[in-house]
């Protein structure tokens, strides 16, 4: 009987192995599946006076290849890479919405300001006039066509992460439910290899969308933590995660809570590390935002210094300029946000100050006493404080009507630029009233001895209402020792309002009082002494082209960070165009690290064809060997029996 029991048990072991190796081969495309062999040990013999004598063997276990190490390991790569990959994807989109050539937003931008050429040379010319509003025009709708593409990309991440937050919490409550199906398998002694495969699975996808930690626990369970330590799964519990506004209730972000016990935490951005959600949150609150902060502050630097140098022009019935675009107002809901369910005494408005000194940045007011304030930029978190009100930061003016009333610990947040360039349009469409006449005209005296040569004069200051009376004024050289000074008179009231003053040819002779014209004269060549120019009243309006060309000449303003303002688009460009490279070698680095991770763990846990089919062999033969004992033992069994009878 004892090699009868012997062969069967190796029959019965050599078929399990058969059985375990066609199993994997059978789900070698399986995802998830760890590849299974059997472990067998030795029966103990049975001692007789010969000694032990063997007594066959027997399946201790089915035990599944995995290397914890090796699936962490992959499991981290692949999350850092579904972060990286998104927001590269996200960030090329972006860079689409600007585009370069004759069809970007700068190429508009130069064309209306080239335009405006030609009504210098021909005032009176209505054609030439059309031209130019149909390029401010154009130039506003491609202004509008690139904040509406800057919506819809936001209104597509917003879906998008709807569906993702879904999937996570379908994953966690999966993740939850194995666990219990684990924890009650595990009292039958062995492991239940394909419940955790799935598990196992269930946690790499689950990564994909945002990283996870995971500790093992006692009963077999894992709990599974989001967001450095909160628990998304606990043993069979699964907390749902959900979609927030940040503290300010700004409808352009977004962030994550957890809800555990029906107390909602949220969860810092800077903690979640990588996968699609992580990807998709940094994109939206930090590239979307200075895409859109991009924009806005081109298309509000670009409107208002033309609005502003229009309004100190004439149009062709002698009436003062008005606005060319349509002005941005700050002090707007959707510019100044306050934290929610915070209530304030303050009373803050924003106007705009200076135009060239623009930083492409959100801010967040902080009321450190009542009569402290500090302004974080939120771009490059550069903080500045201050005492008093009306406060100057960045070309914006920030006011507090109430000043000294806010609480200590009241906050804002103010968004100068996101919402800039929805609304920009044409604010009149008669070519008429295009005011590109300069209200004030220069003259050399007759008299002067100098090579002095007028190269331009522009208002600079408000300029005067039809009709009303203009100063006179009175530049006057004074050359001795080889120095050049000049004097400014205001000849009207016989008052010296500039004395002393260093010429250089070329650069501008500027006045700009308050309330009246003021001036940029710009002269070249070498006056004598007292040589003298006199500006005065444009007698000859209807046919002076002057505010056009000073509008013309704001296209090599220094604007935007020291760029003039027709590079501006190209500095956006730029901007974008970096983060999108840095963003796509982010993504091709950290999938070549998942790709290499994963072969090192599939290199464990993966089903080798060929490995699988050479033990189909072995076992194939062992069966037949154990089969082979089994038959000999019923040959000595039946020999037996003959020979008892």
């Amino acid at each position: 009987m004892g090699i009868l029991n012997i062969g069967s048990q190796a029959l019965q072991a050599n078929l399990v192995a058969l059985q375990t190796a066609g199993n994997n081969i059978a789900n070698v495309n399986t995802p998830g599946y760890s590849r299974q062999k059997v472990i067998l040990t030795t029966v103990p013999g049975q001692y007789s006076g010969g000694g032990y004598i063997g007594k066959g063997v027997s399946v201790q276990t089915i035990q599944r290849n995995f290397d914890a190490f090796l699936t962490r390991q992959a499991t981290l790569a692949s999350t850092t890479q579904a972060a990286d990959v998104t927001r590269s994807d996200y960030l090329t989109q972006l860079g689409e919405i600007f585009q370069g050539g004759t069809t970007g937003l700068g190429a508009s931008v130069n064309d209306m300001l080239n335009a405006l050429s030609d009504v210098a040379s021909a005032p009176t010319d209505l054609t030439a006039r059309t031209v130019v509003l149909t390029r401010v025009d154009e130039t506003a709708r491609r202004m509008r066509a690139a904040s509406q593409s800057l919506d819809d990309l936001q209104s597509g991440i917003s879906q998008s992460l709807g569906e993702k937050v879904n999937a996570v919490n379908t994953l966690a409550q999966n993740i939850a439910d194995v666990n219990g199906q684990i924890a009650r398998a595990q009292g039958g002694g062995q492991p239940p290899n394909d419940l955790l495969d799935k598990r196992d699975q269930l946690i790499r996808d689950l990564n994909q969308y945002v990283q996870t930690t995971s500790i093992a626990a006692d009963d077999g369970t894992v709990g599974v933590f989001i967001g450095g330590s909160q628990a998304l799964v606990l043993g069979t519990e699964a907390s749902p995660i959900t979609l927030i506004q940040d503290d300010f209730a700004d409808p352009l972000k977004s962030k994550l809570a957890i809800t555990r016990n029906g107390v909602a935490v949220s969860l810092d951005e800077n903690n979640l590390g990588g996968g699609q959600v992580s990807g998709l949150l940094r994109f939206q609150n930090n590239d979307l935002a200075e895409g859109r902060n991009l924009l806005g502050r081109l298309t509000l630097a670009v409107t208002t210094s033309i609005n502003d140098q229009h309004k100190l022009g004439l149009d062709l019935d002698g009436n003062v300029g008005g606005n060319l675009f349509t002005p941005t107002d700050l002090s707007t809901t959707s510019n100044i946000y306050q934290v929610v369910g915070q209530t304030s005494a303050a009373s803050l408005s924003m106007a705009i100050s200076d135009v060239t000194q623009f930083a492409a940045s959100d801010y967040e007011l902080t009321f450190t006493s009542p009569t402290n304030i500090s302004i974080k930029r939120t771009s490059d978190s550069l903080v500045r404080t201050f005492t008093a009100s009306p406060i100057t930061i960045d070309g914006l003016t920030i006011t507090d009507a109430n000043f000294g009333a806010a609480a200590t610990g009241d906050r804002f947040l103010l968004k100068p630029f996101s919402t800039s360039a929805s609304n920009i349009a044409r604010e009149f469409s008669t070519p008429r009233a295009l005011a590109v006449a300069s209200p004030i005209a220069a003259k050399l005296s007759p008299t002067n001895k100098g090579s002095l040569a007028l190269a331009n004069l522009s208002a600079k200051t408000m300029a005067s209402t039809a009709g009303a009376p203009i100063d006179n004024y009175s530049v006057t050289f004074t050359v001795a020792a080889g120095v050049t000074t000049y004097d400014i008179v205001n000849t009207t009231t016989a008052t010296t309002v500039a004395a002393g003053q260093p010429y250089i040819s070329g650069s501008p002779i500027t006045y700009t009082p308050a309330g009246v014209p003021g001036f940029s004269l710009t002269l070249t060549g070498a006056p004598a002494n007292t040589d003298t120019v006199t500006i005065g009243k444009n007698a000859y309006a209807s046919l002076s082209g002057g505010n056009a060309t000073a509008m013309m000449e704001l296209r090599d303003k220094p604007m935007f960070d020291g760029a003039a303002l027709t590079d501006g688009y190209a500095g956006l460009i730029s901007q974008i165009g970096i983060r999108a490279q840095s963003a796509g070698y982010s993504a091709q680095v950290s999938t070549n690290i998942a790709v290499n991770a994963e072969k090192s763990r599939a290199g464990v846990s993966g089903v080798n064809l060929d490995e699988e089919a050479a033990k189909l062999l072995q076992y194939q033969q062992a069966y037949q060997a154990s089969a082979k004992m089994i038959q000999i033992a019923q040959n000595i069994f039946d020999t037996l029996i003959q020979g008892m009878r």
